[in-house]
């Protein structure tokens, strides 16, 4: 398959370009400028299939040429001691848990392969570094993936405020591969920051700088790989249309999605399941896209004014507008509905949804009322993050304290940065330099 910026036709570019330069020059985003029919594949898995089974099979195909059967096996051996897993209450309705990585949120599986296929690219070339922004866990996510690749250095960016999950025996500082340094700003700050040193090519050519932000497509793309496995666990027993209700901030997921359809797997449609920002609801359906400021709610992943996907959206309403249309529904849920739907989904099903999921999870109910889906759609809804990640929250929902897992408490203990930075160019560079 081969890739294209959002703003041009030409030129196009490999997986690998991809993975390694984040973005291209002309400052749009990389899509596919392929479609790779998958549909093959569905015929021959099953229940029983594994997930880094099913990555491992399909991988060499989605990326022919870039990836071989035996390198696609050294990706997924290397990226997941985790997998989703698929949860159907009833006929109606299933839950895709994608919460069981290092740091309990969905973005784990993308982080964890594109770090693997990182590696196996700079087998025959010289050294990499991965220049990411986080807020909240995903730094150590982003540091779970990549310590001890060789070849990569991680430098995260985090904006002003407490650090906390990191394993310092990791840093460069201390013989590692991770380098932690805090920016006196926003987190937009952070990521401002990271356009200005991808594009700034002598600084990204001299570092070998990349991205794995969800600006990176090489982050982005792999979430397919968790739609297909729900279709496969699924599709035997499955009766009448399937949707995915997806909890939409930056609208990753829902990208991800959509090209999972594009390349083959049978769905109807994708409910895009926002909070009361409704970043896209608007534009969803039909309308101009006008930002609106920033509303806090308890679902704050979904806190989102101007998408960093909006491009590639974007991208696949111009393709295909009728399609776009016809299969993605917008749902906008408050935060009452929320606290109330994990509140019924804990009664009715014994299971706890943090705040992100429970929106999904009251969007795909109120498709289920309407009189064009009554009883004749399956959905899955993407649980995202563990519960435990909102366990104050989730503990007033059902009244009843949350058991928090060892691997996500770990998350709350504090660490310094190695550097405490302006927000400038000259200033990152001078803090890299200093750790080696």
């Amino acid at each position: 398959m081969q890739f294209r910026s959002t703003q041009s036709q030409d030129p196009l570019v490999s997986f690998k370009d991809v993975v390694l330069r984040c973005l291209p020059p002309d400052g749009g985003l990389y899509v596919p400028a392929q479609t790779v029919d998958m549909r093959q594949f569905f015929l021959h898995m099953d229940a029983k299939t594994t997930y880094p089974e099913l990555v491992a099979t399909m991988a060499p195909t989605l990326l022919q040429g870039e990836l071989n059967p035996f390198s696609a096996n050294r990706v997924v051996e290397s990226a997941f001691d985790f997998e989703p897993e698929l949860k159907k209450l009833n006929d109606k309705i299933s839950l895709l848990t994608l919460y069981h990585g290092p740091t309990g949120v969905f973005k784990d599986f993308g982080i964890a392969f594109l770090a693997a296929v990182l590696e196996e690219f700079l087998k025959n070339s010289g050294p990499a570094m991965i220049l990411s922004a986080s807020r909240g866990n995903m730094g150590v996510s982003l540091a779970h993936a990549f310590r001890g690749r060789k070849g990569i250095t991680a430098v995260i960016l985090y904006p002003s405020g407490p650090i906390r999950g990191l394993d310092s025996s990791t840093f460069v500082t201390n013989g590692g591969n991770i380098i932690p340094i805090q920016i006196t700003g926003t987190f937009d700050d952070c990521q401002r920051l990271i356009v200005e040193a991808i594009n700034d090519r002598p600084f990204a050519e001299r570092y070998g700088v990349t991205s794995a932000n969800a600006l990176n497509l090489g982050r982005l793309l792999p979430q397919c790989f968790y739609y297909f496995y729900a279709f496969v666990k699924l599709k035997d027993t499955l009766q009448g249309d399937l949707v995915f209700s997806v909890p939409c901030g930056n609208f990753g997921n829902l990208i991800a999605g959509l090209y999972a359809w594009k390349f083959g797997m049978p769905v109807n449609g994708y409910l895009a399941a926002m909070n009361v920002n409704d970043a896209f609801g608007d534009f969803i359906r039909g309308r101009q896209f006008v930002p609106r400021p920033v509303v806090p709610t308890n679902s704050p992943s979904l806190d989102v004014s101007f998408p960093s996907n909006y491009d590639r959206l974007a991208a696949f309403y111009d393709e295909s507008p009728a399609v776009m249309r016809n299969m993605v529904y917008p749902a906008s849920i408050g935060d009452e509905r929320t606290f109330i739907t994990i509140n019924k989904v804990y009664r009715e099903y014994g299971i706890l949804l943090d705040p992100h999921s429970a929106v999904a999870f009251a969007a795909a109910e109120d498709l289920a009322a309407t009189q064009e889906f009554a009883g004749q759609v399956h959905t899955v809804i993407l649980a995202t993050g563990h519960p435990a990640k909102k366990a104050a929250l989730v503990s007033r929902a059902v009244g009843r304290d949350i058991e928090i897992p060892p691997r996500l408490a770990q998350l709350q203990r504090h660490v310094d940065p190695v550097a405490i930075i302006k927000p400038e160019l000259e200033a990152l560079e001078g803090a890299i330099a200093s750790c080696f």
